[in-house]
This record gives structure tokens, C-alpha cells and sequence, in this order.
């Protein structure tokens, strides 16, 4: 079993009504947004789940989610972390609510994990049971297909992703091959929802081998 490395949510702002410059700013639409809410996080990937999550329980868009250069280690502050997301909603109520499930998300079901018991390679072998508006669009997947989102190390990712993908009847959606802002590589499959998972749990059973033997003799 591995051990979950949970994120940390940083800091949560809300801009009930925001500047039209900063709205444009932050890509979002004058015409259709007022209120922002705004949150940095320690993990990225978990926060691009989160985000997606919130447009399912609430009228909110994505405007914005980008990782920052080499990770939450190397954060510009204290409360920089790893990501900044910004939700946009016509009003203060719906940003709130979009809030409250991103959070709600990160402290009960997207993170990653320990893949050698030290602390020192982690993955994310994550199924979106049902993706909202945010990464529909991103992946080009119908809002409410599922999808694989695994993430990994870059030697780790590449023999995880060719496992995963032989594993199931999935398809690669997206991949993501190193270096990314945080040097990680990561693979978006899709299929139907048992053959994401058996993907999925593939992928991590990989990395936590390739932990144990970097080196074939």
C-alpha cells in the first residue's frame, strides 16, 4: 500500500469584484465574470484535478492554473507553492462554492503518493472518475468520460506509461515528456473506467519497480 503524501493548500483569496484589468489579466471574461478565487498549493497535479472538481459542484471557469519552475521546493514565498489556480464566476457565491470543493478535493482524494518508502520518488496514479468542464476541454474528452491522469519521475514515467498503456484498453490522451516546469512527465489515457484503473494501478506498480531497480543487470 502506498502511502499518501497529501498536498498543502497554501492560501485561498477571493476577489469578489475584481478590476477589469485583472480579470483580463488572469484570462477571464469582463463580460461574464465579476468574482475570483484565487489559491496556491504545494502539488500541481492534485491541483489540476482539484480545479477540474470545482467546476462539476459549481458555475465556475478555470482561467488560470500554471506550475511554477521547479517546484514547491524552490518556491518563490512562503505561500508561492508549486501552483496558482484562479476559479471565475459571475458573482462571490458561486467562486465560494467552487472554492469549497477544490479544497474538499485535495484533502480527501487527489495527492500523491510515496512510490519507495523514502520519500524520494512520488507518483500520481490518479482516475477521474467523471471529468468536468476544465479538463474536458483540455484533453478533448467529453465532460463526464474518465481519465487516467498519472504523473511520474522521467525514467520512472516512461517504462509506467508503455506498462500502462499495454495493461488496459486505454488510449494516450496526452503525454507530457520531461522536462516540465517541475521535471516531471506525465500522460493523460483514456477508456472506460475499469481499464483507467487497471492503467492506473500498472503505472504506480512500475515506478515503485524501477525504484527498487534503477539498474538492470
Amino acid at each position: 500500500m502506498l502511502e499518501p503524501i497529501y498536498p498543502t493548500v497554501l492560501s485561498v483569496r477571493r476577489i469578489p469584484n475584481a478590476d477589469e484589468a485583472v480579470l483580463r489579466a488572469y484570462g477571464a471574461d469582463p463580460s461574464r465574470h465579476r468574482s475570483l478565487g484565487l489559491v496556491t498549493v504545494d502539488q500541481d497535479d492534485p491541483t489540476y484535478v482539484a480545479l477540474d472538481e470545482a467546476t462539476k459542484h459549481a458555475p465556475v471557469d478555470v482561467v488560470y492554473a500554471r506550475s511554477f519552475y521547479a517546484g514547491s521546493k524552490h518556491a518563490s514565498g512562503r505561500l508561492s507553492g508549486e501552483i496558482l489556480g484562479v476559479l471565475a464566476g459571475a458573482d462571490p457565491d458561486v467562486v465560494e462554492e467552487g472554492l469549497k470543493a477544490l479544497v474538499r478535493c485535495l484533502e480527501h482524494d487527489a495527492c500523491f503518493y510515496d512510490a519507495d518508502g523514502k520519500g524520494t520518488i512520488a507518483v500520481f496514479p490518479h482516475v477521474i472518475s467523471s471529468l468536468g468542464h476544465y479538463l474536458s476541454a483540455q484533453s478533448g474528452l467529453p465532460v463526464g468520460a474518465p481519465m487516467a491522469y498519472l504523473v511520474a519521475p522521467p525514467i520512472e514515467a516512461a517504462l509506467a506509461l508503455d506498462a500502462a498503456l499495454k495493461s488496459a484498453d486505454v488510449r494516450a490522451v496526452k503525454v507530457f515528456p520531461p522536462p516540465t516546469e517541475t521535471n516531471y512527465s506525465a500522460a493523460w489515457l483514456s477508456g472506460d473506467l475499469p481499464s483507467c484503473e487497471t492503467a492506473a494501478m500498472r503505472y504506480a506498480e512500475i515506478v515503485v519497480e524501477v525504484g527498487l531497480r534503477p539498474r538492470e543487470v
